[in-house]
């Protein structure tokens, strides 16, 4: 997890400037971009697009950010009309594991539109994994099997060890020519070549412990079967696993209330796993 440079804090009484501002968990797809802002009940989900002109365009494309300006003013309108007019405010903005710093850079100037305080960037699967309360002092496996993007991660002590995508997704299902067996064969193809490459144990261990699967993909029978089945292992989809990246963001939003790094102050950090 990374943060932006920022203003020092500035306290008001004994209280942090930080409790006064609102906060909102990001998790910005190819497909869909999901939204809470703290104190809501619902999670805004939407369509990926914006419309400068006449037409449609999708600025975020198999997990690249590839229209900055186009994912600001997107986010102005999901968001820009919900926000209080004042004040900054707290962002946690998940990223693909193989994001970047290309990722991060375009996600963090296109969240400028929302007047940041400070900005969080959470690897999706460790996003995931809080999200599912797993137990992040064990290795684990997340496979996030997105609309235009599947990735394998490994997570150790929550910080992301190796990670592998392919720009193939469930949405691509809706063409004739890929079958579902491309997904689940990519997949294994990856988790195969993670456990070969591994000179410790720790995937193999993550593995025999079950992978942990989010994206609309978990939700189909015929992949999770045969992911089990041709890995061996078992597999376990989240919970609402469509948004289950931003809750996990929501979640660690939550404990960051105290976290020195947001707060300026000396308290102790929240620990969420």
């Amino acid at each position: 997890m990374t943060t932006t440079p920022r203003p020092r804090a500035v306290t008001v009484g004994h209280r942090p400037l930080y409790r006064q501002c609102s906060g909102i968990a990001l998790d910005l797809g190819s497909a869909r971009t999901r939204a809470w802002i703290s104190g809501r009940r619902t999670i805004l989900d939407v369509p990926t697009v914006t419309f400068p002109g006449d037409g449609a365009i999708y600025p975020i494309q198999r997990g690249a950010i590839v229209d900055t300006p186009g994912t600001a003013r997107m986010l102005a309108r999901l968001l820009g009309h919900r926000l209080p007019r004042f004040g900054r405010r707290l962002i946690v903005l998940t990223a693909p594991g193989l994001g970047g710093v290309a990722f991060r850079t375009e996600a963090r100037t296109a969240v400028e539109v929302l007047r940041p305080h400070t900005v969080l960037t959470l690897p999706t699967a460790r996003a995931v994994a809080l999200a599912a309360g797993a137990d992040l002092t064990r290795p684990l496996l997340v496979v996030d099997l997105g609309a235009h993007l599947t990735e394998v991660t490994l997570l150790t002590d929550g910080a992301v060890t190796d990670a592998r995508h392919t720009v193939l997704g469930t949405s691509d299902l809706d063409s004739s020519l890929t079958p579902p067996t491309q997904i689940t064969d990519a997949v294994v193809a990856m988790v195969t070549a993670m456990v070969e490459q591994d000179s410790t144990s720790q995937t193999l261990e993550a593995l025999q412990a079950g992978a942990l699967l989010a994206g609309g993909g978990s939700l189909r029978p015929d992949i999770t079967y045969r992911l089990s089945h041709q890995l061996h292992a078992p597999v376990r989809p989240v919970p609402a696993p469509h948004t289950a990246a931003v809750r996990g963001a929501a979640k660690l939003l939550k404990a960051a209330g105290t976290h020195p790094s947001t707060t300026g102050t000396s308290e102790p950090a929240v620990h969420p796993h």
